[in-house]
């Protein structure tokens, strides 16, 4: 394709502008070959011509596509100019806030000026092993590729940080320095790195100073070798320095400062230390006073003096040393400030007073009148005399500042050499990576020596860097086979050779400085006539000025003032001053010069063979201009026998504004610093490059189906074929398609132009489809709404036929009605005349009947009354008759009552039933209380509803009364109305009926109402009763939810901190075991070389596991160690000794706290539900265990009568002499057979006995309590000392009687037996009880006298200073070691003791024991002697024999335990043992054996097993920590032995899941909880080395399969990339999600096959997901090309595969969906819209486990993949900003990848028996007994 015909309407170009540099612009119209002119449209609309010459035909630079805006590499651009560099390096610095860029193989770094969140350790983690093109642009990436190449090929490297001041060089070296720092491990015991990173601050405080250009810019070069080891870690470092701006310590220009290190002095000065220096602030001295600026903004120079003390002090230089430095600072301030006086023109003097000679000379150690007369006076030397001469003030001033200069250098010389000693290490340096950090281009108004040296260096830089650039653009295209031609670039070298070679200006400069008369001007005339005769292209002379030269530098033209050349050349100062300093009484200050010295005396030495010392001494000293050179010299050699690696810095504008670019200054450094240099050299090449894949992904839309083929190479050739006509515009390479210029952009321009045809095509389909189901619709709805109006219409006229004919019915009815009604008038008119005329008739009939009614009444009424009267007085008659006549009997009776009463028989017949009769009369006497309290409240309620009635009947006659002579009143005048007066009177009766039946009705409604009413308040007062009671309950359980709400906030805070504990536990005890198994190395390396210098000599480790050092003491090792190792143990026991038992205190007190809470919690929720099942719990247990201890005994009775009728035949068998067969002889084998028989027969029998007896006993309990609580038992009471004690004989045969065996007896005797030992063992409990808090109470006694002590001591260390402090805590650590040393000591002596007395009792038993046995084979063998020989076989007799019952212990011999270890643990292939036998094998083997040596009580074989077992398991991990199947399998088994130890200890707390067989399993003599702890530590170890295996595994997996691979190839494809990602041509696997999920599976698989517990798992996977989402999203944050729209929609999809998996595997509830949220929101925010505020709201809303950091970076970094997405504005950003300023989180930009959650160890009881485990033969444990 013609370049005239990219100029087409629309292109986009670029003009030059004075302001801007670069000005974009748009053609109006097409350009055709021939025109003379371009018509553009600028950005603001302007309509500008840009003339063309036609002779050269300039047409402007082309503008990239808006797609290749913002790469990552220039290279990747198509058009290679300088406006297309400028523009993407603004957009990427001010748009995206990135400050690298790469150009080919340079990293760009321009400065922010503001501090970025992209340096810390997880950033390093994150670079750390990635290729250089995978990542964005970063100073890691560049230090990481040094690192790799170095590791790789084993070729040194060198990273060459340029720039000029204020572009951030110093800053860039440091952080490729702690780089390299971190990612490399040290080799050495001290921390080498941090001895590097330590130089930085030292030589940033003596060698940098504030500058109008930077506030912290370095004032030399230096380039520092880090030096590896074979193992590629730090070995030490070596730093060499360039040209120090010495002039900088006497004078300063405005708005600057001196070097560092005198303002932090001056910040320091009231330091005790430094009050002898008599210093003040730093503008009392003239050398720190004259740029008048003596603070920097944002720096604490007091702060930064002790950063510089801080270092020294870690780079080994001593406090001697440093006050020394310091002292000849404070001596070179005091000096500036020496005040020299004019006597005359040529004669000066300084005063004998002044103050800051003094204490210049008392402080150098110096006499104060020779410094002062050498300060004023001169030696000068001749052949024959030697002269003094005094000086002008001018040059007495200029010698006092050459000789502060020079003392300053020396100074700065021996600590950049102690620098250098500190760094040094006696390990072999096998390679080095080195780090050159040197000025940049400079060119000021005044350009002197300085410029001229810095210049100078960067010429011979700037070659250097083209040859590199172009050898790699050579390699890349024989690489390729692409056929090359000579690529032509500016070569520098006659500049250079101007300036170094004979005759060249340093070598004209060298000759004049040895001239005795030599000056500037001399020199400038030299230059002049030697090098303009020359008529040298680089050099020229200015027009109006004699004493100035330039020189045509590769950046740029300079002009160099030659005035000062020479005197800076010769760097002279008054030899007689340097004498006086060297008769110094401070001796360190001679270190200063020892290098004079010895210059001094070889020079001496060559004077006296020629006899010229004077002479010879001037010309063979070195001039700075010579030095430099060689130093420069052995600097280029240096780094061309290195892999070159390019920093340059970019400093944006002059203001130090953050983000701001200016584009002049910007272009005039990317001019200096040769990046346009290297874009012209790629661009006059093949700049794009393409793999074969890149390209067909990219340009697959440009193909047709048929085109595709499946040759990738093929398909994309024939593509360029038809594409390009031009065969020279592109090449194909072996793995690569090469491009010019311009080509890629053409190429993009037609896959857009393509995309945009099909996005046209879908336009115009769905347009139409549109606009036809728009047309489908509308017709639709017209059909509609006509059917809708037809309808309206007919049912309009239904309507109206229905109306017609519903008038008619209403005129018909309405008719109907006027005539009813009439009639009805009319008829109610006669109804109501007759109704009037009969009421009249009745009342008139009423009151005639009244009349008659009352009267009767009345005659009635005085009858009774009158009937009544005569019996009254009748009644009273008759009891006065009465009373007289029983007065009379009375009296009579009186009489003989009296004679009666006087005999006291009588008196007691009469009071015989006296008693009984009182009561039967006061018991009928309250009955008939009661009666007549009844009656009277019945009649007091009769009376009340009578006078009710009484009442209401009086009511009723006065209403009558009234309504009577109403009546009469109106029959006089109404004679008309009496048939109606009668009509009412009847209904007036018919109302009285119904009024009386509703009265009644009203009665018994009101009783009924009554009883309702006292009910509901007998109710109500329940309820009332019952609703304080709720109330009381209510306000209880409100206390009790305030109780338990803070309860559980004080749980979840409680839980939160134990969190935090357990974390920073396990981190520490995984350092802490790091620590150990390094120092264990060392000691074996230690061991080794005493091993290989004494044969005979043999040192061994201790068995015990240094996993836990607070159980050093108690814990003890198996094999005995050498002194010097146990007191290096001890030393270090004490070291770790407080912060780990601090740590594991707490952790076990937030433990217990915890579980108190939980079971509070508990047991509130579940009392209630207690308290209800407890009744039916004790009536069911009872009879169950009843019923099942009768079938337990029947069962064992019946087994017991078929042993006994087996010993009965047996017994026949063996005592029949008439029987057929003989019986056996002694010690034949049937004989011993049945003596077996018999025996284990024997023993059954008696074990059933006991059992049978047992059961019995339990039974007699069990029927007490069955019958305590019913009736027939309420009398019966469960006291056995109500039962006779037998001793008569007759009873007790009468009670063996009672069965035929005497079992009842028997059971009543184990059941005293059993009680007996119940109370026994209740009173030890008791008293063991009372011992354990007798105890538990000294124990707290003691800690709270250690915690006041503690406080003491602590109040006490706070007054002391640091070092006084540290002593004062070790002293306290000490003696806290040596009580508990005392402690220990004496429970030593307690165990001893009591183990000698158990020993002696075991002897005492023993003894018995075979006593016993020899008494009873005396009593077997007698009776077998008797027996005949047998001569017949035996018959057979049918015998049960007892089966073997193993104890589920494995027995072992004292020594074979170094031997189960080996076969167990060591040489165990975990494979074949995990799909083989049962999980957890190992554990239970090592169990079974601590069983055995608990059984026999041996503590030594207990704790040599267990510390054996730990250090086996610990060596297995170290040499197999990468295998993850082992490493999984041996944390199975850890956990699972740490599980037995805690379920067979006997707790309540482990045992209540135990079968009655595992508890009778229980540890006897042994408590292990301390292993339990020792064995939770180590399993917490294996853990965190399953997680870091992992890791590893997955590290290389993650990036690939969740971002890079993309499971659908379409139009999305990737963007061209630059020359770093194409470092790797190689095509390699796919790395898919599929394959990401077959390794999670397998490491889930291999998990489950070893019995791992399944919260262990779970854990296992959150911390898996975690890693994956950590390093996806770090990844994402640190990849430009990823943040696209596309890869959103790809990540989400691979995160749900990661759901689905857990998912399947029944794991959604372990968390680990949860630490996916960060990627998930991530995703969402790619694919989110992103231009409203309404859309800012959403993001924020919905990313809430991102960060702002990581929400503001992805929006970034946000690019789009085709020209049809958009970038996300700045304002967006900036708002949502505003909208997360108020979001309290971390500043952190990534995710802790290397975080591990803390881990719990559930309890997880083994239903394993056992006694059924066996081994199997291949394990090789043959020496392994089951008992």
């Amino acid at each position: 394709m013609a370049t005239s015909e990219l100029y087409a309407k629309y292109a986009r170009v670029w003009l030059p502008d004075a302001e801007e540099v670069w000005k974009s612009a748009e053609l109006v119209k097409d350009y055709t070959p021939g025109d003379l002119k371009l018509s553009l449209q600028l950005d603001d609309g302007r309509e500008v011509e840009y003339k063309i010459d036609p002779r050269t035909n300039n047409l402007p630079p082309l503008r990239n596509p808006n797609i290749l805006v913002g790469e990552n590499d220039l290279t990747a651009l198509s058009y290679l100019h300088e406006p297309a560099v400028l523009h993407n390096l603004k957009v990427r610095f001010t748009d995206s806030k990135l400050i690298y860029t790469y150009c080919g193989i340079v990293l760009v770094a321009i400065n922010p000026y503001e501090s970025l969140p992209i340096y810390e350790s997880d950033i390093i983690n994150a670079y750390s092993g990635q290729n250089m093109g995978d990542m964005d642009p970063h100073i890691f990436a560049v230090a990481e590729e040094a690192y790799k190449q170095m590791a790789r090929d084993n070729r040194n490297q060198s990273i060459i940080v340029s720039g000029e001041s204020g572009a951030g060089k110093t800053v860039s070296a440091k952080y490729a320095m702690r780089y390299f720092a971190t990612v490399s491990c040290s080799s050495d015991e001290a921390s080498v790195e941090e001895r590097v990173l330590a130089s930085s601050p030292i030589m940033e405080a003596f060698g940098n100073a504030k500058t109008t250009r930077n506030d912290n810019s370095s004032r030399f070069g230096k380039y520092i070798e880090i030096g590896f080891d074979m193992k590629h870690c730090i070995t030490g470092a070596n730093m060499r320095t360039y040209l120090l701006e010495k002039s900088r310590v006497v004078f300063q220009a405005h708005n600057e400062r001196n070097y560092h290190i005198f303002y932090q002095l001056c910040a320091s000065s009231h330091l005790p230390e430094f009050k002898a220096f008599d210093l003040g602030c730093a503008d009392d001295f003239h050398c720190t006073n004259q740029g008048q600026s003596p603070v920097i903004d944002g720096v604490d120079d007091a702060k930064e003096m002790c950063n510089t003390r801080r270092a020294f002090s870690l780079l080994g230089i001593g406090e001697s040393d440093q006050m020394a430095i310091y002292q000849i600072l404070a001596a070179i301030l005091h000096l500036s400030n020496v005040e020299v006086k004019d006597q005359s023109a040529d004669r000066c003097s300084i005063s004998a007073d002044n103050v800051h000679l003094m204490v210049f000379c008392e402080l150098m150690g110096v006499p104060c009148e020779e410094m002062a007369h050498w300060l004023c006076h001169r030696k000068l030397k001749t052949t024959t005399e030697t002269y003094v001469k005094s000086v002008s003030k001018m040059n007495a001033v200029n010698g006092r500042d050459a000789l502060a200069k020079h003392i300053y250098a020396g100074l700065f010389s021996w600590i950049v050499a102690s620098i250098n000693n500190a760094l040094k290490s006696a390990a072999k340096q096998h390679s080095f990576i080195g780090v050159l950090d040197i000025y940049g281009f400079e060119t000021f108004e005044v350009n002197s020596f300085e410029q001229f040296c810095i210049n100078y260096a960067n010429e011979k830089l700037q070659q250097q860097f083209n040859l590199h650039v172009f050898k790699l653009e050579q390699e890349e295209y024989m690489k390729e086979e692409i056929p090359w031609t000579l690529i032509d670039f500016d070569d520098n070298q006659p500049c250079i050779d101007l300036i170094e070679a004979k005759l060249g200006v340093l070598d004209l400069l060298d000759e004049e400085c040895k001239m005795p008369k030599g000056s500037d001007d001399t020199w400038a005339q030299k230059l002049y006539n030697t090098l303009l005769k020359k008529q040298n292209a680089y050099f020229d002379k200015p027009r109006l000025s004699n004493r100035a030269f330039i020189i045509l530098h590769f950046a740029d033209k300079v002009e160099y003032q030659c005035e000062g050349f020479l005197e800076k050349n010769k760097d002279t100062v008054n030899e007689e001053q340097i004498n006086v300093l060297k008769k110094s009484k401070v001796v360190w200050l001679l270190k200063l010069f020892e290098d004079d010295e010895k210059a001094t005396s070889s020079t001496n030495k060559r004077a006296s063979v020629t006899g010229r010392t004077g002479q010879t001494q001037r010309d063979n000293k070195k001039t700075v201009g010579l030095q430099f050179r060689q130093s420069l010299h052995l600097l280029m050699d240096t780094l061309n026998a290195t892999t070159p690696h390019y920093v340059r810095c970019i400093k944006p504008n002059d203001h130090k504004s953050p983000f701001i670019m200016d584009p002049v200054r910007a272009v005039q450094q990317l001019r200096a610093c040769g990046i346009l240099e290297t874009i012209r050299i790629s661009a006059a090449g093949f700049p794009s490059r393409w793999t074969y894949q890149e390209f067909f992904s990219r340009y697959r839309v440009l193909m047709m189906q048929k085109d595709v083929l499946l040759d990738r190479k093929q398909t994309c050739k024939n593509l360029l074929e038809k594409l390009i006509k031009n065969q020279d515009k592109y090449k194909f390479g072996k793995t690569k398609i090469f491009f010019r210029a311009g080509q890629v952009a053409y190429l993009e321009k037609l896959r857009s132009d393509k995309l945009r045809r099909a996005c046209v095509r879908i336009q115009k389909t769905i347009r139409c489809w549109l606009a036809r189901k728009k047309y489908l619709r509308m017709r639709e709805s017209a059909i509609t709404i006509q059917r809708h109006v037809r309808g309206h219409q007919a049912r309009c006229y239904v309507t109206f036929l229905r109306r017609t004919r519903a008038a008619i019915i209403i005129q018909r009815n309405v008719r109907m009605w006027v005539t009813r009604r009439c009639y009805q008038q009319k008829r109610s008119a006669a109804i109501t005349i007759q109704s009037i005329l009969r009421a009249y008739m009745a009342r008139k009939q009423y009151n005639k009947l009244m009349f008659e009614q009352k009267a009767v009444v009345i005659q009635k009424w005085v009858k009774r009354w009158l009937a009544r009267q005569r019996f009254r007085r009748t009644v009273a008659a008759i009891v006065v008759l009465q009373s007289c006549v029983r007065r009379i009997k009375a009296k009579k009776e009186l009489k003989k009552l009296k004679v009666e009463a006087r005999s006291v028989e009588r008196f007691k017949k009469l009071n015989v039933g006296m008693e009984n009769k009182i009561m039967q009369l006061q018991h009928k006497i309250n009955e008939q209380h009661k009666e007549n309290r009844e009656l009277s409240e019945r009649l007091n309620a009769v009376e009340k509803t009578q006078n009710m009635e009484r009442e209401k009947q009086s009511r009723e006659i006065e209403s009558l009364r009234r309504s009577e002579q109403e009546a009469k009143a109106k029959a006089v005048t109404v004679p008309s109305l009496l048939e109606k007066l009668s009509f009412l009177q009847h209904e007036l009766e018919n109302t009285r009926r119904e009024k009386e039946d509703l009265e009644v009705q009203t009665k018994v409604y009101k009783d009924e109402t009554q009883q309702v009413v006292a009910a509901l308040n007998m109710e109500n007062s329940l309820l009332n009763s019952e609703k304080d009671e709720l109330n009381k309950l209510i306000l209880e359980q409100a206390h009790q939810l305030t109780d338990i709400k803070t309860y559980v906030e004080n749980a979840e805070q409680l839980e939160k901190d134990l969190i935090e504990e357990r974390t920073r536990y396990q981190s520490l005890l995984s350092e802490n075991l790091h620590l150990e198994e390094r120092h264990r190395d060392l000691k074996e390396e230690m061991n080794l070389s005493i091993s290989s210098r004494k044969c005979g000599h043999k040192r061994t480790d201790s068995s015990y596991s240094s996993n836990s050092s607070e159980f050093s003491q108690s814990l003890g090792s198996t094999e005995g160690e050498d002194c010097s190792i146990q007191t290096e143990d001890e030393t270090q026991a004490t070291v770790d000794l407080p912060v780990l038992l601090k740590l594991q205190r707490r952790v076990k007190e937030l433990e217990q706290e915890k579980r108190s809470l939980r079971q509070q919690l508990d047991n509130r929720e579940d009392a209630q539900q207690e308290k209800a099942e407890e009744a039916e719990e004790q009536r069911t247990v009872g009879r169950a265990e009843l019923d099942l201890e009768t079938l337990k005994r029947q069962e064992l009775e019946a087994e017991n009568k078929r042993l006994k009728q087996d010993l009965n035949q047996l017994r026949k068998s063996l005592t029949n002499e008439n029987s057929e067969l003989a019986p056996p002889t002694p010690g034949s084998l049937p004989y011993n057979i049945l003596l077996d028989h018999l025996s284990s027969s024997n023993e059954e029998l008696e074990m059933r006995k006991e059992e049978v007896l047992l059961l019995r006993s339990h039974m007699v309990r069990q029927e007490a309590l069955k019958h305590r609580d019913s009736v027939l038992g309420e009398g019966v009471k469960l006291d056995l000392s109500e039962i006779p004690s037998f001793q008569d004989v007759d009873k007790s045969t009468s009670i063996h009687t009672m069965n035929e065996d005497g079992e009842l007896w028997l059971a009543y005797e184990g059941l005293k037996e059993t009680n007996r030992l119940l109370e026994g063992q209740m009173q030890e409990q008791e008293r063991v009880h009372n011992e354990e808090y007798r105890k538990l109470r000294e124990e707290v006694k003691k800690l709270k006298a250690d915690k006041e002590q503690q406080q003491k001591l602590l109040a006490q260390s706070l007054l002391l200073p640091e070092d006084a402090r540290i002593d004062a805590s070790l002293k306290h650590e000490i003696t806290l070691l040596t009580n508990d040393n005392l402690e220990l000591m004496k429970q030593q002596e307690q165990q001893d003791k009591t183990m000698r007395k158990l020993k002696k009792q075991l002897k005492l038993y023993m003894k018995k024991v075979e006593d016993f046995e020899a008494s009873a084979q005396q009593k077997n063998t007698a009776p077998v002697t008797s027996t005949p020989v047998m001569s017949a076989p035996v018959r057979a007799v049918n015998i049960t024999r007892k089966e073997k019952e193993y104890r589920g212990m494995l027995e072992y011999r004292k020594g074979d335990e170094s031997r189960l270890l080996k076969n167990l643990v060591a040489d165990l292939k975990t494979r074949g043992v995990a799909v083989s036998f049962i999980p957890g094998l190992p554990a239970y083997i090592i169990f079974m054996c601590v069983r055995y040596a608990d059984n026999v009580n041996d503590d030594q074989r207990v704790s040599t097993l267990l510390n054996s077992t730990i250090t086996s398991i610990k060596g297995v991990i170290k040499r197999r920590g990468k295998d993850f199947e082992a490493v999984s399998f041996w944390l199975s088994n850890t956990c699972r032995l740490m599980h037995c130890l805690k379920q067979y200890s006997g707790d309540e707390a482990f045992t209540t899941h135990n079968t009655a067989k595992q508890n009778e399993q229980c540890l006897a003599n042994f408590e292990l909880s301390e292993y339990q702890q020792v064995f939770g530590d180590l399993a917490i170890q294996i853990y965190r080395q399953l997680i870091k295996c992992m890791e590893d595994i997955l590290q290389p997996l993650i990036v690939a399969s969740m971002l890079e691979h993309e499971t659908v190839q379409g139009v999305l494809g990737s963007k061209p990339t630059g020359l770093r990602k194409r470092s790797t041509s190689f095509p390699e696997p796919a790395v898919t999600v599929e394959v990401l999920l077959q390794r999670l599976s397998l490491f889930y698989t291999t998990m489950s096959q070893h019995g791992m517990d399944l919260d262990l798992i779970k854990q296992v996977v959150k911390q898996q997901f975690y890693i994956i989402c950590a390093v996806t999203l770090n990844h994402l944050l640190l990849r430009k090309d990823m943040c696209s729209w596309s890869k959103g929609l790809q990540i989400r999809y691979n995160v749900w595969q990661l759901e689905e998996w857990l998912a399947e595997r029944e794991l959604a509830d372990c968390g680990a969906k949860e630490t996916l949220e960060p990627l998930v929101q991530a995703a969402q925010l790619l694919q989110i819209k992103k231009k409203t505020e309404a859309d800012a709201q959403t993001i924020c809303t919905m990313c809430s486990a991102l960060t702002t950091a990581q929400i503001v970076k992805v929006l970034t970094l946000y690019t789009p993949v085709i020209e049809f997405e958009e970038r996300v504005p700045t304002t967006f950003i900036t708002t949502i900003k505003s909208l997360l300023k108020d979001r309290v989180e971390s500043s952190a930009l990534m995710m802790d990848a290397k975080k591990i959650f803390s881990i719990t160890l559930p309890f997880t009881p083994s239903s394993v028996a056992l006694e059924t485990i066996q081994i199997p033969a291949s394990l090789n444990l043959g020496f392994l007994a089951r008992i």
